[in-house]
């Protein structure tokens, strides 16, 4: 006769222990909770991918930024390049892309000065001045006359009511031992800014008289042999060069298109450009990428290839054509890559430069390669875009496998705590069962041994 209860044998319910039913929930945690697990490692990875690619986008947004027509300042096409000689002028542009390519040539014969007078001296500037009478110190400048009170103040006091007015500047200068001076200065320069100062009788020592050290007079000057006699020593031309006198003598600027600013900027756009080339095949050609929706990057990269490869409206005179990257140098190669001949391009640049930079850049009714470029950019990156909205997808992706393994994970739990009173009541049983065996066993024996 079989030992024990069903077959169980002796001690049948110490085999319904946890340690089964532990091996069953890692058995069954393999294939309801590590898919969602190996998914999340995934994620993890496929976001280091994504965000290399996307930075990798923005920098295609950078390099077209020197093709857009509406960057802030000076685009590729409009960088100039100067050379100057002499030392009676510099030059100064805010906005190079205005300038005009070509040589100016400034002759200065005379600098524009302020006019600056100084009193005699006096040995104490904080002293008060008392005159007893009404009587003003007068400063005429431009035509125009102004009066400052000189009783019961202080020389200090005095200058520092002249420099209240715009026009003049006043200090007390120390120009010896004890010794000080009000210097009175126009604050510009040019002979419509002479001053004429006249001293009241009552003026104490100091004030009594007043030395013209200075006489105000015009910049004189020639630009490109135009006569110039003006208050400034500097001169805007070109509605945005300024150029400023500092000594007499001559100069020379020479402006010229910066055409090495084009190439290293279109060189740089190549390069970007067939680094996300490079990055977004490496993964659709890996069965074993992370990313999930390589398509939707294929499909970035497929109409940011047509915005670069597409036909342009340019301009050569009158008449319009339409003209590609591959018409002025451009090369694909077998990889995909683009290639610059640059012999190819800077014959092109010489030889009609505004037709280039209508390819590159254009106009707002025509925009070029650049613009456009720039402008899908912006709008995939934008509200709503492509790689916003991919963006979103990701993270929502990540949410919900979080939500479905932490699901598995309490399902999965409450099975086997489920399964485990099972067992324990299961247990109670069979040890019931055990035990009501052991008794007939044993009276089973003691009649056979009886008999």
């Amino acid at each position: 006769m079989a030992d024990g209860v069903l077959g169980l044998g002796g001690g049948g319910s110490a085999a319904l222990n946890q340690d089964v039913i532990d091996k069953l929930k890692a058995a069954e945690r393999k294939s309801r909770v590590e898919p969602y697990e190996k998914s999340l490692e995934d994620w993890d990875a496929q976001l280091e991918k994504i965000t290399v690619i996307e930075s990798k986008v923005t920098a295609l947004l950078s390099a077209s930024r020197a093709f857009d027509l509406y960057t802030t300042g000076a685009n590729a096409f409009e960088q100039m390049s100067a050379s100057t000689t002499g030392t009676s002028a510099v030059f100064d542009a805010v906005d190079v892309g205005s300038l005009v390519p070509g040589t100016i040539s400034v002759n200065v014969t005379q600098l524009a000065q302020k006019d600056v007078h100084h009193s005699e001296g006096f040995d104490d500037k904080g002293k008060t001045i008392a005159t007893g009478t009404s009587e003003n110190l007068r400063v005429t400048i431009d035509s125009v006359d102004y009066d400052f009170p000189i009783d019961d103040k202080s020389y200090q006091e005095l200058a520092d009511e002249i420099n209240l007015n715009s026009k003049l500047t006043a200090s007390i200068e120390q120009v010896g031992d004890s010794v000080y001076k009000l210097v009175i200065k126009s604050t510009d320069s040019g002979v419509a800014n002479d001053i004429t100062i006249t001293t009241p009788a009552s003026a104490p020592t100091g004030l009594d008289a007043f030395t013209e050290s200075l006489s105000a007079q015009n910049m004189i000057g020639t630009i490109d042999g135009v006569s110039y006699s003006v208050s400034s020593n500097t001169i805007t031309t070109q509605g945005n060069l300024d150029i400023t006198a500092i000594e007499t003598g001559t100069s020379t600027i020479s402006i010229q298109r910066d055409t090495s600013n084009i190439v290293s900027s279109v060189e740089t756009l190549m390069t970007v450009y067939n680094e996300l080339v490079d990055l977004i095949d490496a993964e659709a050609y890996n069965v074993d990428s992370p990313i999930e929706d390589v398509d939707t990057l294929q499909a970035m990269m497929a109409s940011i290839k047509d915005l670069l490869f597409a036909d342009y409206n340019t301009f050569d005179g009158d008449n319009s054509t339409d003209q590609n990257v591959f018409n002025v140098g451009f090369e694909l190669d077998k990889t995909g890559h683009l290639t610059l001949d640059s012999t190819v391009f800077a014959a092109a640049l010489s030889s009609d430069f505004a037709l280039i930079k209508d390819l590159f850049i254009g106009v707002a009714e025509d925009e070029g390669l650049g613009t456009a470029l720039k402008s899908y950019i912006d709008e995939i990156q934008g509200f709503d875009g492509l790689l916003t909205n991919y963006d979103e997808h990701i993270v929502e992706r990540k949410t919900t496998l979080e939500k479905d393994r932490d699901d598995a994970i309490e399902d999965l739990d409450n099975k086997y705590a489920d399964l485990s009173a099972q067992f324990a009541a299961y247990g109670t049983i069979i040890a019931q069962f055990e035990a009501s065996f052991g008794g007939l066993k044993m009276m089973i024996e003691q009649s056979v041994s009886s008999s």
